[in-house]
């Protein structure tokens, strides 16, 4: 039997409970099995619907639908909904048009299994076979209210009830809560998933309120018409209402006990039934089978779900596949070489394909809906269309990942500063009213690194090797440790002290922690204090006159691989040394076989203040600075 009902907050089944009443059980949605075919009738899309209008058709008649696709778009009293079809067949004839009322239970459509049955269905109908009687004949007569649970709390609540997905679920799955108990809700929002015989389908809420309680919890299964959650009207009720919750059980009501003369009917249709469920599945690429959580996670991950291969009941895709094709667990299945056309919707004249919440938002706006491009199914606009034209939301760029590869996702938008941040970035912008110059040259680090591979295991470290070499070759050029001072006109302020400041990162921001005359002391001594001061950095323990005491700085992305880079001189200071990474090159040399050897070398680059300090000095301190690591490096250890 093929068959169609409500999506998403039709199914909810939400039962309104006024106050000092029991919760009255909701309307269902009709389903009448005619001779050959099937009738859908208007949905009760909630407990206080009496009609409902057709606000547009997404199918015409002679349609195929398939099992998930929308097919109408009703308005009711309180929301407009989508209404799905569960399965595939053909729209054989459309009772109710667009923009026409239909009470609730009366017949809007007919369905056939497949073209072979549609003019028996439409002979039918001209027979007078599609009245509104039938189906309120066929229906079973309300049972009496559960006197088992509790009386229910003097509040105002309403009940939603586990939905019927199909004509032969008789339980349903709660794959997930998309609400926690206490969260708000809206009308229109999806808060939970439940997994049927059939499909697993999104249920929305009919109306605003507060997940009071939640009895079915995830991963639970309860009957058709047996209470899941309670929503509360009022926040402050929820207590009253989780009390309640507690006497009530998922089992399913006296009323899912039918009388066995009301049941007979379709058990006799049952045979007519079963070629359907027999016919096989469709070929890949001309319908698709995926949960809920599956598209959601395919989304996500950036996975074209078409590609997926379903491993869950008759090829259904679940969310693992999709996360076993994003990780390269799985692979993907090859496109098919043409698919097969599926049939186009074009809306009534005058009529906009729109979501509820795309029209509430558009009103709001004073957005002519005519004016903005859907994206949604069947060209629908949605509400990040909406939100897109009025712009409120940037479009979406869909990523590109590649089977295997981790989804990255980047920042977006501005950050607050920390103030080590704001320090740095004021000190830099202090910096832009020095007139500066850079001078660079390439340093030979063999004799440099031998020292220092017999020195390291005395705990002396590369850092303490250069602020001790740069240290000395200050002391034959002053110069470079000195700052200008625009007192009378221009002075040269020279500093008797040589305190090297070196770079350091730390997490937040950047330091340069002092070797304090560094001239003067010896290298184990200065690598001793160099340990003990990039440790404080760290720790956020340095003191001011440890950082804020340097007359020279060294700048080292050695160790970054950074082969050569210019420094911004810091304010104050006359110079700051950049260090670069030392590498293997060949340099031209007289007494080599072939005229040319392999050094070790390292680009340094001196950024200097050009008020005081002139091309010949930088010149002058590097040919020192090289002259010393090239050929004196006992100078360091002495």
């Amino acid at each position: 039997m093929k068959f169609l009902t409500a999506s998403v907050a039709a199914l909810a089944l939400l039962s309104s409970s006024q106050a000092f009443a029991p919760a009255v059980k909701p309307s269902r949605i009709k389903i009448t099995q005619l001779f050959a075919g099937t009738k859908i009738t208007m949905p009760a899309l909630s407990s206080t619907m009496k009609e409902g209008k057709v606000v547009s058709w997404l199918k015409n008649e002679g349609d195929e639908i398939e099992a998930g696709e929308a097919i109408m778009v009703v308005e009711s009293d309180k929301a407009d909904m989508d209404v799905e079809a569960f399965e595939d067949g053909i729209i054989a004839k459309i009772i109710v048009q667009e923009g026409e009322m239909a009470p609730v239970g009366e017949a809007v459509a007919l369905i056939a299994a497949d073209s072979s049955e549609v003019e028996a269905v439409l002979a039918e109908f001209n027979a007078g076979g599609s009245g509104g009687d039938a189906t309120s004949a066929a229906a079973p007569p309300a049972a009496a209210p559960a006197t088992t649970a509790a009386a229910a709390p003097e509040v105002p609540f309403s009940k939603i009830d586990m939905p019927a997905l199909s004509s032969t679920m008789k339980e349903g799955k709660v794959v997930s809560w998309l609400k926690s108990e206490g969260d708000a809700i809206s009308a229109g929002e999806a808060i939970m998933v439940v997994e049927s015989d059939k499909a697993d389908m999104d249920v929305e809420a009919f109306e605003d309120g507060f997940l009071a309680a939640i009895i079915t919890q995830e991963g639970e299964s309860g009957a058709v018409g047996a209470p899941v959650a309670l929503i509360a009207e009022n926040e402050s009720d929820i207590p009253a209402l989780q009390a309640y919750a507690a006497t009530l059980s998922g089992a399913a009501p006296p009323a899912a006990a039918a009388a066995p003369a009301a049941a007979a009917p379709v058990a006799a249709a049952a045979p007519k039934a079963a070629p359907a469920a027999a016919t096989p599945a469709k070929a890949d690429g001309e319908r698709l089978f995926a949960s809920p959580l599956a598209r959601n996670r395919a989304k996500e991950l950036g996975v074209d779900i078409s590609l997926v291969t379903g491993t869950g009941p008759e090829g259904r895709i679940t969310a693992a596949d999709v996360e076993a094709v994003a990780s390269g667990e799985a692979k993907v299945k090859k496109p098919a070489a043409s698919a097969s056309s599926k049939p186009s919707w074009t809306p009534a004249a005058g009529v906009v394909a729109a979501t509820p919440t795309a029209r509430a938002l558009a009103k709001k706006a004073k957005l002519d809906l005519a004016t903005i491009k859907g994206t949604g199914e069947f060209g629908r606009v949605t509400a990040d269309d909406v939100l897109i034209a009025t712009g409120q939301k940037e479009p979406e760029r869909k990523k590109v990942v590649r089977p295997g590869a981790a989804v990255v996702e980047m920042p977006s938008g501005p950050v607050a500063m920390t103030g080590m941040q704001k320090a740095v970035s004021n000190n830099m912008m202090a910096t832009m009213s020095t007139p500066g110059f850079q001078v660079s040259r390439d340093i030979e680090m063999d004799n440099f690194d031998a020292l220092y591979q017999n020195v390291k295991g005395k705990g002396i470290s590369v850092s303490a090797l250069l602020a001790k070499a740069v240290a000395l070759a200050i002391e034959k050029y002053p110069i470079i440790n000195s700052s200008f001072s625009p007192e009378n006109g221009g002075t040269i302020v020279y500093k008797k002290d040589i305190n090297i400041a070196m770079a350091v990162a730390i997490e937040g921001g950047l330091i340069t922690p002092c070797l304090k005359f560094a001239n003067e002391r010896s290298v184990e001594d200065l690598a001793e204090n160099w340990k003990e001061l990039v440790e404080k950095a760290r720790k956020g323990g340095l003191k001011p006159d440890e950082y804020q005491s340097g007359t020279f700085s060294i700048s080292n992305m050695g160790m970054f691989g950074v082969t050569q880079f210019g420094s911004i001189l810091p304010n104050g200071t006359g110079g700051i040394l950049a260090i670069g990474a030392t590498r293997e090159v060949i340099v031209p040399c007289k007494q080599a076989v072939l005229g040319m050897k392999k050094v070790k070398q390292m680009t340094v680059t001196l950024t200097c203040d050009h008020r005081q300090i002139y091309g010949s000095d930088a010149a002058l301190f590097l040919k020192e600075l090289a002259n010393i690591m090239e050929n004196n490096v006992n100078r360091l250890t002495q």
